[in-house]
Formats: C-alpha cells, sequence, structure tokens
C-alpha cells in the first residue's frame, strides 16, 4: 500500500470532525499515520472508503477512534519510577488527610492498581481518592474489570522485583494478583477493585473531568502521540489542576518544555510543582 499523503490525512481527520467531537488535529502526524495505514490495512480498504465508511455509520466511527487511539501500559512498568515513588513521593504524603491521584490517559489500569499497591504499602489506602480516565471507554471497562492475560505475568513479575530490589521489603506479587496459567488470567485480588472512579473523557479537550484539586497526577506515555503545541498546554492543564508541591509523572520518553517547564521541578520522569 503506497504512503499516505499529508492531505489524505487531513482528509481523514476532517471526516472525524465532522461526525463526532473528536478532534486529532493536533496529534503527531507521524503515529497518527501510522495508526491510520494499519487501520486501511486491517478494512483492506482506502482513504476514501474508510471516509465513507465512518460517515454512514457512528459505531464503525466510534470503533475506527478506539482502533487509532494507542493503549500500551503494564504493571510497575518503569521500575526506577515506581522506586521513586516508592521511596522518595509517597512518604511525603504520609501527614495529609486525603490525596487526590488522577491517571490520565490510564489505558487498561495496570498503572492504577500499582499505584494502589504501592499505597496500601505505605497505608495511604483508606485516605486517597483515585480518578482514572481515558478516551476509549474499552479499555476503562478493561481496568475496572481488573483481568489481563496470563501471557504478561513474566514481565510484571521482573518489573515488581525490581522495583523492591534496594529495599528490604517482601513483598509478593501474589499477595495482589491471583495468578492461573491454566484459565490463561492475571486477575486482580478483590481488596482493589472497586477503589478507583473512572470516566470517559478526552485530554485534548484541555479539561479537568473530576473538578478537582490532585496531589499527584499521572500521564505516562500518552503526550507523545500529540503534537508540541498541545503537550505543552496539557501539561499547563495539569499544572493548573495540582496542589503546590503536588506531583506530576509522565513517560520515561516525554519532557516539559517552554515556560510551563519553569512551573516545575524536575527529577527524572517526575515533577513537582513549585
Amino acid at each position: 500500500m503506497d504512503d499516505l499523503t499529508p492531505k489524505e490525512i487531513q482528509l481523514f481527520i476532517d471526516a472525524i470532525s465532522a461526525h463526532s467531537d473528536y478532534d486529532f488535529n493536533e496529534y503527531s502526524i507521524k503515529s497518527f499515520t501510522r495508526r491510520v495505514q494499519k487501520l486501511l490495512s486491517d478494512y483492506r480498504t482506502d482513504i476514501p472508503g474508510l471516509i465513507k465508511k465512518i460517515s454512514e455509520n457512528k459505531n464503525f466511527l466510534e470503533e475506527t477512534v478506539k482502533n487509532i487511539t494507542v493503549n500500551t501500559t503494564e504493571i510497575f512498568r518503569d521500575p526506577k519510577t515506581w522506586e521513586t515513588i516508592n521511596t522518595k513521593i509517597l512518604p511525603a504524603y504520609k501527614d495529609e488527610l486525603r490525596i487526590n491521584i488522577w491517571h490520565a490517559g490510564a489505558s487498561t489500569g495496570q498503572e492504577i492498581y500499582t499505584m494502589l499497591i504501592l499505597l496500601k504499602q505505605h497505608g495511604l489506602y483508606d485516605k486517597a481518592r483515585v480518578y482514572a480516565s481515558d478516551i476509549n471507554s474499552d479499555v476503562l471497562e478493561v481496568a475496572k474489570s481488573g483481568k489481563y492475560r496470563y501471557r504478561e505475568i513474566d514481565e510484571y513479575i521482573n518489573n515488581f522485583k525490581e522495583t523492591y530490589k534496594n529495599s528490604n521489603s517482601n513483598y509478593d506479587i501474589n499477595d495482589y494478583f491471583k495468578i492461573s496459567r491454566s484459565r490463561n488470567m492475571v486477575k486482580v485480588k478483590p481488596f482493589l477493585l472497586d477503589k478507583a472512579q473512572y470516566k470517559v473523557h478526552d485530554l485534548t479537550k484541555l479539561t479537568n473531568p473530576f473538578a478537582v484539586k490532585y496531589h499527584i497526577i499521572f500521564c505516562r506515555n500518552v503526550l507523545i502521540y500529540f503534537n508540541h503545541e498541545l503537550q505543552d498546554r496539557i501539561i499547563k492543564l495539569f499544572e493548573n489542576s495540582l496542589f503546590t508541591g503536588g506531583t506530576l509523572i509522565i513517560g520515561k520518553h516525554e519532557g516539559i518544555l517552554g515556560s510551563v517547564a519553569e512551573k516545575f521541578q524536575k527529577q527524572g520522569t517526575i515533577f513537582i510543582k513549585k
């Protein structure tokens, strides 16, 4: 299949905007083009054919949007980041009466449960209010269920061990997940379920979906799919939504540029609001 032209991509974006509230104009053109190219291959069609389908079928449009948005996450992803959260970030909240945490772009929820595990270990679970949002309603349903495929368990276990390797803890991943090879399933244990509040939310709308101030905001491996201008506006949204001294955690391949960077103190992929 020939490479897509910028004109074809724009026609596709315009068609989605014309038939929905979704706006992909400020997504990174390179990653967005790759996703559309895959759609064309999967559906064995071309841009005019894809536009015709999304124009005529609302359900197909919604399915297309879900396929375009990228969802990648895992339990204790990037263990060095979680080690820092465990040893340096969470201890600072031990005297807070309440802790508000927002997982923006939460995907299928492994990050949420990772955080809930640490909150349990620090005695902060009961005082925490955990909020999670994503543009894709399907992945939020997976997050709510807390059920994941067994084939990913080796990576989860390695991440778990790496996070605690420099501590004296004897935590066991089996304390938090029921792992069944025969059923090809990793299931979050019931005491961690139903803690988070979930909401479908499009970050590009630049709104705070839960209308509260946060002590911690996660937005990991989401910003890279937006252009720099939109990234900057979303970071400003997060900055406005954080308490002073609050923590913003982004992906290891992401950063904060421009004037808003002056509002934070950087610690690797962790940013503290000044």
